[in-house]
């Protein structure tokens, strides 16, 4: 009999979050939303949905999950190198029956409206078990350009959209038949494997033998490193003709950036003042003279301030102290 299993994929640092998220820790395990991480609310909303649960994520990842996992059983895919989401999945996959229905979340996102969710959610699976991949797309309330875009008719997809600029995302607002792409997908095992290994036979076939010489959950990395890296957006998504999309409305966000999490924190009653400031990880007072709608982000090693309106530019920083080989990023 075929199973829901709840497939979270922990990769990834959240470089536009620096300096609060780093290599050591990256944002899904910042307990900072609701004195809970991200991947703990992962966790919590997806257990009434999966009867199993797989993680797949790097070493250090799992690791950094583990005290969330206490008392829940799980299996764990541990890659010696990332190679994306469409090689991420399909380990996942292997490790299913063909039958099993694969709900696949990220372990950083913000999802709020329960209800809503759920009801999405169900629907996607009942798409999954008539042979279709579903994925969730949010109904936008603001030109973001942080996000991706599935322009739609009904549940049928018309076409991926990569991020736009600001006057491309307030076209798609005004057209009103665009969603955010929320990165969330479900599917048969045996479906995707099968559209894996049509679109993209030489990474199905590299992921399957990785998967198959691998050793405690653990992937060798020697064959690892043979896998072409590439989303499952690129890989499948984008070149399936079985693709169905539920609009969904509930309160969403991939918490990606200072700006996202600027509008949580207000939301909850973070102080701010009357020019829109805001401080985080400071224990002093802190005025702003002159600065609107600014963020000041406090560590034990590092300070940034930005206007909020240049959230996705922190990304640029990381990558320079990466080039650089700086701790700051560690």
């Amino acid at each position: 009999m075929s199973e829901i299993v709840n497939v979270i994929l922990s990769g990834g640092v959240g470089s536009r979050l620096w300096p609060l998220s780093r290599k050591s820790k990256p944002k899904q395990y910042i307990p900072i939303f609701e004195g809970k991480s991200l991947f703990k609310h992962t966790l919590e909303r997806n257990q009434k949905i999966a009867e199993k649960l797989i993680l797949v994520g790097n070493s250090q990842n799992i690791e950094l999950s583990s005290s969330e996992l206490e008392g829940i059983t799980y299996t764990k895919i541990i890659e010696s190198v990332p190679r994306n989401t469409a090689a991420a999945v399909a380990f996942a996959a292997f490790a299913c029956h063909s039958d099993d229905v694969l709900f696949v979340t990220p372990s950083d996102h913000l999802i709020e409206d329960e209800e809503a969710y759920l009801k999405a959610i169900n629907q996607g699976i009942a798409f999954a078990q008539e042979g279709y991949i579903a994925t969730f797309g949010i109904e936008p309330n603001k030109p973001e350009t942080g996000y991706g875009y599935i322009e739609h008719k009904n549940n049928a997809v018309i076409s991926f959209r990569e991020k736009p600029n600001e006057y491309t995302a307030k076209e798609f607002l005004k057209k009103g038949n665009f969603l955010w792409n929320s990165g969330i997908f479900c599917f048969r095992a045996g479906v995707y494997l099968n559209e894996l290994m049509r679109f993209e036979p030489n990474l199905y076939a590299a992921a399957e033998k990785a998967y198959e010489f691998s050793k405690d959950g653990y992937l060798n990395e020697e064959l690892s490193l043979q896998i072409p890296s590439k989303s499952i957006d690129y890989a499948v998504m984008e070149r399936s003709e079985h693709i169905k999309v539920v609009p969904s409305n509930f309160y969403w966000s991939d918490m990606g950036s200072f700006d996202s999490l600027y509008s949580y924190l207000v939301k909850k009653g973070h102080p701010v003042d009357e020019h829109g400031n805001i401080s985080i990880g400071v224990d002093k007072h802190v005025t702003f003279l002159g600065l609107t709608d600014s963020v000041l982000i406090n560590t034990n090693d590092a300070m940034l301030v930005l206007h909020k309106s240049k959230a996705q530019e922190v990304k640029d920083i990381y990558e320079q102290l990466e080039r650089e080989n700086s701790d700051l990023i560690n």
